[in-house]
């Protein structure tokens, strides 16, 4: 996953797919996010639960721990390790889902540049990607979307993928008290297959992260 993604639609729209009956606390607004292209290290927004209930915040896209300051903060979490590696062990319980229309690869495919791919559900829903993060309130909060191995025909176009849940999942995984064995197995496992997406062309356009707009998602000519 190469770190660009789109979300467009607005919380009330993600919150609805989910089917939750409780009532959410929605600190990121009511209006359309009208977000194309978004970049690490910028505020997404993210669903989770708290001792409160279900909220929307709005998050910076990248952690590290204190520990490891020294290098850049990664966006993304290998699903294979996360569970279990050093890294990512302070925040593996601070589940939640990142909710998006679609998002971005580049392709080599011989040219002078890289032909980026957008990526998005076949059936129009949206994505709900699997994440933990740090939610303390504090400018060293941030999450990380849990990425797989590419399946399928999506290995063509990159060789990992955000791991998708599907809603009943996505609402189990931001569950207050699950095992973490559980929730590993439920990252592990029961991701979407590559067979719940679609993708295409777009223009280069989408390579400066300066860019917005529905035009960056139309297929390119």
């Amino acid at each position: 996953m190469c770190g660009r993604l789109s979300q467009y639609r607005g919380i009330h729209d993600f919150v609805e797919t989910l089917s939750m009956p409780e009532a959410w606390r929605n600190n990121v607004g009511d209006q359309d996010l009208g977000r194309y292209n978004v970049a690490p290290t910028t505020q997404v927004a993210v669903l989770r639960v708290d001792d409160a209930g279900p909220r929307a915040d709005l998050v910076k896209w990248g952690w590290r721990p204190h520990w490891a300051q020294d290098r850049a903060a990664p966006i993304n979490a290998r699903v294979e390790k996360v569970a279990h590696g050093p890294f990512f062990r302070a925040i593996w319980p601070h589940r939640a889902i990142t909710p998006v229309d679609g998002w971005y690869e580049w392709v080599d495919e011989g040219g002078p540049k890289k032909q980026p791919y957008y990526i998005r559900r076949r059936d129009g829903r949206p994505a709900f990607c699997a994440s933990i993060g740090q939610f303390a309130g504090t400018e060293h909060d941030g999450f990380v979307i849990i990425t797989a191995d590419a399946q399928g025909g999506l290995v063509d176009v990159h060789d990992r993928r955000p791991v998708v849940l599907p809603p009943d999942l996505a609402v189990e995984w931001i569950g207050a008290g699950m095992p973490s064995e559980h929730a590993e197995q439920i990252v592990l496992n029961q991701g979407e297959s590559a067979e719940a997406f679609e993708w295409y062309r777009v223009g280069v356009a989408v390579g400066n992260v300066r860019n917005q707009g529905p035009t960056l998602i139309e297929p390119a000519q």
